[in-house]
């Protein structure tokens, strides 16, 4: 890869990182995006994108929680089951197909119900905290740990709706919730991949230093700047970007 195309992804990664680390999301579906319209390698965009999942999730990870948005207790029904599917999706060699298509609409759905929300999400979320159930927690995470091993993304852009959706979390709430989920699945997954043979671009550390840039100033604006619904509407923004991705990338 020349100079020109690792300055051009530094620059794209900093810009997704900024936009999705607002709402608790590390970026993945962006960078993989990113990656296949300079053209890089297939076998090297996944494992790139979870390890930039996990610099970008453990920037939001830490300052969500120390924010008091990480619900471990909300946490911990969704990843017992997330974190051993991501391990196994990340294995899987699926055959292209139709699934992008259905993943790429329930996004669109999704996007569309919280900017429909929107105008009442402060209201909405006056008054109560995360609570995830343990009958349909693990069914739920296990279900979208599996997918985000197969796309080779961390999962926050299924589970943030969902959260919202089912009222299991508030909006800042889903988010911190979200970045926790994140992390652990690109961690599983990452290490899924690895061990079947993948590799990282020699590049990779010019783009650590552009995704831990945008991930501090995307956190920031979420935490401290964004109204509530306004995170909602830049979260429906994330998810019509990961839906376009999946239905034409």
């Amino acid at each position: 890869m020349d100079t020109s195309s690792i300055l051009l992804l530094a620059a794209l990664f900093f810009a997704v990182a900024t936009l999705y680390s607002s709402v608790g999301h590390a970026g993945a579906s962006g960078y993989i995006a990113a990656m296949t319209l300079i053209g890089m390698a297939v076998p090297e965009i996944r494992p790139t994108a979870l390890a930039l999942n996990l610099v970008v999730g453990a920037i939001g990870l830490f300052r969500f929680a120390r924010a008091g948005f990480v619900g471990w207790r909300a946490v911990l029904p969704l990843v017992l089951a997330s974190a051993p599917m991501a391990w196994v999706g990340a294995r899987l060699k699926l055959p292209p197909g139709a699934h992008e298509w259905a993943l790429a609409a329930v996004l669109l759905v999704s996007a569309l119900g919280l900017l429909y929300s929107a105008k009442n999400a402060s209201k909405d979320d006056a008054g109560w905290h995360a609570r995830v159930p343990w009958t349909w927690g693990p069914i739920a995470g296990g279900a979208i740990g599996l997918v985000s091993g197969i796309t080779g993304t961390g999962g926050a852009i299924f589970l943030t709706p969902l959260l919202l959706f089912a009222r299991w979390a508030p909006t800042r709430e889903a988010s911190g919730i979200s970045v926790a989920f994140v992390w652990i699945n690109s961690l599983l997954g990452l290490l899924g991949l690895l061990s079947v043979g993948a590799t990282i671009p020699a590049a990779f550390p010019w783009w650590i230093l552009a995704v831990t840039m945008g991930a501090l100033l995307g956190t920031q604006l979420g935490l401290k700047v964004l109204p509530v619904p306004m995170l909602r509407r830049v979260l429906a923004l994330v998810l019509l970007i990961a839906a376009g991705k999946l239905a034409f990338g």
